[in-house]
């Protein structure tokens, strides 16, 4: 399949497009791949693309990967016969590359020496166009031995430039020379036959925590991961931190001083409610955001309703604090979900009407507020105003948990363009008018960070107010299909990759 094909006219796809997801394991005696599978299940809200899990049972590395959601991808006789004590497990969204079956993780490459390196990663490098001519420089060396590789992905680059000094220093020692030189948001899960590595980038951009299992240890991008696999949280991985578990233990090194700065998008919408974040659990955060949203743009009404799933906390905090009584005004079907089959044209035309269905009689005669966590283009909202007008509500305040999205994110969501970004261009009130609602509140800045309990120092917002803490090099704003020499034919002619290789010492992970 090609790149992302989602139009303006699509009201269906209209929320922020989630990162990835990653998920390690190091435990001997235990069925890590089922380990991995539970984890990113755990995790399949934050990419639903691709998945892949490689495992290590000391002397090989055996690595499976498919587009599709974790459910489609792995089967029970998939994951009996990956064995070992090492996984290492990818959930992915396209933010640099298109939706291939190259470009799916872990990705995986050969040292010199024949011995394998495994990578998962969440987040963007922003100096990507910088690893790709490094790359290139090694593919032009014959002495290098490195091949020309096929995928687009800065994953790809990173495990590339990694396995290339590998054999001569080991795979701790260039990870260790490596890492500083990314720039960019990063959680790695990487490994080789011997040892589960973990890493996250100076800024601390994406999650990444570190869990104990009575028989070895855990890391994953979200708290919930670890509890469904019963692994107790540790602590997270710190920014600029490299952890290294094997049979000797664990051990951390620093490869760069921490320079916080946590995304805050991350507690609006990415991450589970049921994860914690700095200490903080998700869902108080969101219901916190709710009262202040209500402090802030109060409004005469009957209902409170959510837009379900991820306004549900922020409506509840509203009406807790309005004293307006909360009720459920929208049905969500629960089997509508991204997958990586586009919906046929047929079945997109009817819109928002394929996920949400209104409870005519509780909205019937109601001045509604409808609580949701972002707009970014405004069709979703647009269309659900519109909806509940024809059931019967008397007027729509439409009460958004986030500020107004005004500037595309380069470090791990794929946001639209500044372009399509309905609140770039206009003001609070022409959005309004867009969306036809009665009103429109966003909550604050200054009220979205306090709620975090974060210092406003540590976190990056840069999608509402276009302070990027990482410089961007001019290259990083060509998009994520900025490795791709030529355009991807997006009409679905890679939809026939095949997806499951097993790979073993001295063998390219590639395609047949």
């Amino acid at each position: 399949m090609g790149p992302d094909t989602r139009t303006e006219s699509d009201p269906t796809d209209d929320e922020p497009r989630e990162e990835c997801g990653v998920f390690g394991a190091w435990a001997p005696g235990e069925d890590v791949a089922k380990l991995a599978y539970y984890g990113l299940y755990a995790l399949q809200h934050r990419g639903q693309e691709a998945a892949g899990i490689a495992v290590s049972d000391g002397r090989r590395m055996v690595v499976f990967k498919d587009l599709g959601l974790v459910s489609q991808v792995f089967d029970e006789q998939t994951l009996s016969s990956l064995k070992g004590h090492i996984a290492i497990g990818h959930c992915r969204y396209s933010t640099t590359g298109s939706t291939t079956w190259e470009n799916a993780q872990p990705t995986f490459r050969t040292t010199a020496t024949g011995s394998g390196i495994a990578l998962g990663h969440n987040g963007n490098l922003v100096n990507t166009a910088e690893l790709r001519d490094e790359v290139a420089a090694l593919v032009d060396e014959p002495a290098s031995g490195r091949s020309h590789i096929r995928s687009s992905t800065d994953s790809d680059l990173v495990t590339e430039l990694m396995a290339a000094t590998a054999a001569d220093i080991g795979v701790e020692e260039a990870a260790m020379r490596l890492l500083p030189r990314l720039r960019g948001a990063f959680s790695l899960v990487f490994g080789d036959e011997q040892t589960l590595y973990a890493a996250r980038d100076r800024h601390g951009v994406r999650p990444l925590v570190l869990g104990r299992l009575e028989r070895g240890w855990v890391v994953a991008s979200e708290t919930a991961a670890l509890d469904i696999v019963g692994a107790s949280m540790v602590r997270e991985v710190e920014p600029g931190e490299l952890l290294a578990i094997d049979a000797d233990g664990m051990r951390s090194s620093r490869f760069a001083a921490p320079e916080p700065k946590g995304c805050v998008f991350e507690y609006v919408y990415l991450a589970r409610p049921d994860t914690t974040i700095a200490g903080r659990s998700v869902h108080s955060t969101r219901v916190d955001i709710g009262k202040r949203l209500a402090h802030e743009h109060p409004v005469e009404a009957d209902l409170v309703i959510p837009t379900p799933e991820s306004g549900t906390p922020a409506a509840i905090g509203y009406a807790q604090q309005s004293g307006i009584p909360y009720g459920q005004g929208l049905v969500k079907n629960a089997y509508v979900g991204r997958t990586f089959i586009q919906p046929s044209q047929t079945i997109r035309q009817l819109g928002i009407r394929l996920k949400l269905n209104p409870l005519r009689e509780v909205i019937r005669g109601k001045r509604l507020v409808v609580v949701d966590d972002s707009i970014v283009r405004g069709n979703t909202q647009r269309a659900l105003v519109r909806m509940l007008r024809e059931a019967g509500a008397l007027e729509v305040h439409v009460r958004i948990a986030s500020p107004p999205v005004r500037w595309p994110c380069f470090y791990g969501i794929d946001f639209a363009t500044r372009a399509e970004l309905v609140a770039s261009g206009i003001d609070t009130e022409g959005v309004r008018r867009s969306i036809g609602a009665d009103s429109l509140g966003y909550v604050s800045l200054e009220g979205l960070i306090a709620a975090s309990e974060q210092p406003r120092t540590r976190l990056c917002s840069a999608c509402f107010d276009g302070e990027y803490p990482i410089p961007l090099p001019e290259e990083a704003r060509l998009g994520k299909h900025l490795l791709e020499p030529v355009p991807v034919d997006v009409s679905g002619a890679a939809s026939g990759d095949p997806g499951p290789v097993s790979v073993g010492p001295g063998a390219a992970l590639d395609r047949p």
